[in-house]
């Protein structure tokens, strides 16, 4: 199976399944020096771990973190990182049922039509389960864009039809949806609470803004920046369509009500940011804005028609512990992805200038 390593300089590789022994992944070209904590990458997963409310599953994983490789005494060596997450609470015989039918919003069809194989017990590697490990490596991707200056918000902008309308990101933790409004979770709550109890599920947004990114980052053509992120963030087995700054709106709008005005104060900055941080494929110094749509979460416990391996129609009933929305679980996948590709991208850049190149050298930056 390819597809399974993402990034050009920093490289993630994710391996493991749903209910195998284990989960991880593998960081590499993470630069030496860099300070790295157990701690630091289980403060990520603690947000998204399951069975934090009764509005994700119940399915009772602590999420460990574990480094096998690629730190001594709390600094990154510049060789690989290896993380391991171990699965504790698999119940694979919630399952049984699945093993020769294809469940209607999931990828069991297209996986048996493209292996003629399947891990049916909770999805294998096409599973959710699997985004644990990027969380991992993103957490490493977010250290280093810390020590640059580079800072992430994500939240969840809609649980289904509720919007968030204000904006006070000291709310974001303190309601199980991550949304930074408190009326809005609160509403949202209450919408949940209708769809979990017809035994059904909900989608929404994730939003994610990312400060201090200087300009000149990405590609022009292929690699731009703004089709990686997009790239990462479909990546994501949920998400459905990929927004970037002012996204579907701009189709409606004239050039000079979409256009981002420049000034010089202190630097070259905008008036406005309708483009959400990046023109032309390449960062130009304002606030990245992403958002993600998310689908409902497939599993649900109403019955529903599909077809077995045989091509029979039959009637089915999924069992297990899952999600009725998957949102708030993924605010955080959405920001370690968004941090793979900032890494990557500040990484290749220090090649894009023969001046760069030559500084490093010439000055003798590169000698201890």
């Amino acid at each position: 199976m390819g597809g399974s390593s993402f990034g050009n300089c920093f490289v993630i590789s994710t391996w493991g399944e749903s209910h195998g022994k284990a989960i991880g992944a593998v960081v590499d070209g993470c630069p030496a020096g860099l300070s790295v904590q157990e701690e630091d990458i289980q403060k990520y997963l603690e947000r998204r771990r399951p069975g934090q409310s009764q509005y994700v599953t119940a399915r009772r994983e602590d999420d460990r973190v574990e480094i096998l490789s690629g730190v001594f005494e709390g600094k990154t060596t510049g060789t690989p990182i290896s993380l391991m997450i171990r699965n504790t609470d698999q119940r694979s015989r919630d399952y049984g049922n699945l093993a020769s039918s294809y469940r209607p919003g999931h990828a069991d069809y297209g996986y048996d039509a493209k292996y003629g194989f399947r891990d049916y017990r909770g999805g294998g590697r096409s599973s959710a389960r699997e985004t644990v490990a990027r969380v991992a490596g993103g957490a490493i991707a977010i250290l280093l864009l810390k020590e640059l200056g580079i800072s992430f918000c994500t939240y969840a902008k809609a649980i289904g039809p509720v919007r968030a309308e204000a904006f006070d990101p000291a709310k974001i933790n303190s309601n199980p949806f991550y949304m930074p409004d408190e009326a809005a979770a609160a509403e949202a709550a209450v919408y949940l609470e209708q769809c979990m109890s017809r035994k059904d599920s909900t989608g929404g947004i994730v939003e994610c803004r990312i400060t201090g990114v200087p300009a000149g980052l990405g590609n022009p053509v292929f690699g731009k920046l703004d089709a990686v992120l997009a790239q990462a963030l479909m990546s994501i087995g949920a998400v459905k369509a990929v927004e970037i700054g002012d996204g579907m709106a701009v189709a409606g709008r004239k050039g000079s009500e979409n256009n981002d005005s420049f000034y010089a104060e202190a630097g070259i900055k905008k008036k406005t940011n309708h483009a959400g941080g990046i023109l032309g494929g390449i960062s130009d110094g304002g606030e990245i804005i992403l958002r993600a749509s998310v689908k409902p979460t497939p599993s649900i416990a109403q019955p529903q028609e599909t077809v077995n391996a045989k091509g029979e129609n039959i009637r089915l009933e999924i069992k297990g512990r899952h999600d009725p929305v998957i949102v708030p679980r993924a605010v955080v996948v959405v920001e370690a992805m968004a941090a793979l590709v900032l890494a990557d991208a500040v990484l290749q850049n220090m090649g894009s200038r023969m001046e760069y190149v030559r500084d490093f050298y010439r000055n003798g930056t590169h000698k201890n």
